[in-house]
């Protein structure tokens, strides 16, 4: 039998791209949008989720790039439940072969592609549409004491997010360089 998710592993080691599978027929669909075993089963390790998150923005909100550092650091399971987004993942892991760069997902709620991200890596996203329902799953629970941001239009990170003037908060607007961090992961 074929596996219950799509998967489709990106440039980055670590993030993932999953895809449920959805059952329809005259009176709608559904689909499972998360299962634990299939779920370990499809990034190959074992996952405790602790926290569930929705955020509904406007079309061109921007909201990261966020990171919480050790020991709450958190790796996060996202997906778009209505409109759609432009998901970031940079990598923040010093030894890694691809630290700084980045991986980019379209989320829609017609796609139905969720991004798992991985603890050691920012995360970020653009809506892309009015109303816009962000969901994600975390591993380890909020933590601002433990938590970071880095510079959305970093020239080092040279992320294209399709816009010049995105919507952000303060604490985004003025987050620091990647030049200037130091990775704990």
């Amino acid at each position: 039998m074929a596996h219950p998710l799509e998967i489709q592993t990106g440039v980055l080691d670590g993030p993932v791209m999953l895809r449920p599978r959805r059952f329809g027929d005259d009176r709608g669909h559904f689909s499972e949008t998360w299962r634990r075993g299939h779920f370990e089963e499809a990034i190959g390790r074992q996952v405790d989720f602790v926290q569930d998150n929705e955020s509904v923005s406007g079309a061109g909100v921007l909201r990261g790039l966020h990171f919480q550092v050790p020991d709450r650091a958190q790796g996060k399971l996202v997906r778009v439940a209505r409109g759609s987004a432009l998901d970031v993942a940079v990598d923040l892991r010093k030894g890694s072969p691809t630290y700084g760069q980045h991986q980019t997902a379209l989320l829609t709620e017609e796609n139905r592609w969720q991004f798992w991200i991985p603890e050691g890596f920012a995360h970020g996203f653009l809506t892309l549409e009015p109303d816009t329902v962000f969901c994600y799953k975390c591993t380890d629970i909020y933590s601002p004491e433990h938590e970071r941001s880095l510079r959305w239009d970093d020239p080092d990170l040279a992320i294209d997010w399709g816009t010049k003037a995105p919507l952000l908060s303060e604490k985004d607007r003025f987050a620091p360089l990647f030049a200037d961090f130091d990775s704990p992961f």
